[in-house]
């Protein structure tokens, strides 16, 4: 079966990014950003939810790291409805709860067509995890929900690690998303009683 692949460029005055994107990879990437932390997170949610993605983002990062890590949200979300198509035949919903240590980490998606983004428990204790401001993890997946079209709901039901806390939400993130565009033969159109998603 094809591989369901995307590409996608965008460019502002703030920040210039490429992305290539594939779902149905072996978890490999190719990452540059600009901010190490963010780096770490992005090769967590390829790896483990099996997705391949180069990734090159050129940010004002002299001012912060705010416009890279929300635009590369941005470019993120346009790949994944993009690599999606038209949905036919996939799961549609993805959930996973997922522990690192003293973090446990709940996310749900559907991906419905519909943009809402629901982030609740955010004990983020420390202000930054390297050179990553914690803010960003909330703007990150907000941009990533509108720029899809997806429902994306997060639970953090534990932890104090913002570091535990982070990664956790990027692989559970990764893992629910696979979860939700596995194929699944048995749906032989779009999971939907309108007919389209």
């Amino acid at each position: 079966m094809e591989k369901r692949v995307a590409q996608v460029h965008r460019k502002t005055g703030e920040t210039d990014i490429s992305m290539q994107f594939c779902l149905d990879g072996s978890g490999k990437a190719e990452l540059s950003t600009g901010i190490g932390f963010f780096d770490h997170m992005m090769d967590a949610f390829t790896r483990h939810g099996l997705f391949d993605m180069t990734l090159k983002a050129e940010g004002d990062l002299h001012v912060d790291g705010h416009h890279t890590v929300e635009d590369t949200g941005i470019v993120l979300g346009q790949a994944i409805r993009e690599a999606v198509g038209d949905k036919k035949g996939i799961k549609r919903y993805g959930f996973f709860v997922l522990p690192m240590d003293e973090a446990l980490i709940l996310c749900a998606v559907d991906l419905c067509g519909r943009p809402y983004f629901v982030m609740e428990g955010e004990p983020f204790q420390a202000p930054m995890v390297g050179d990553f401001d914690t803010e960003l993890v909330r703007e990150f997946f907000y941009s990533v929900s509108y720029s899809a079209a997806m429902n994306l709901h997060f639970r953090i039901l534990s932890g104090s690690n913002a570091h535990h806390i982070i990664e956790g939400m990027f692989k559970c993130f990764s893992k629910a998303l696979d979860m939700a565009t596995q194929r699944e033969e048995r749906i032989k159109d779009v999971l939907s009683t309108k007919g389209s998603l």
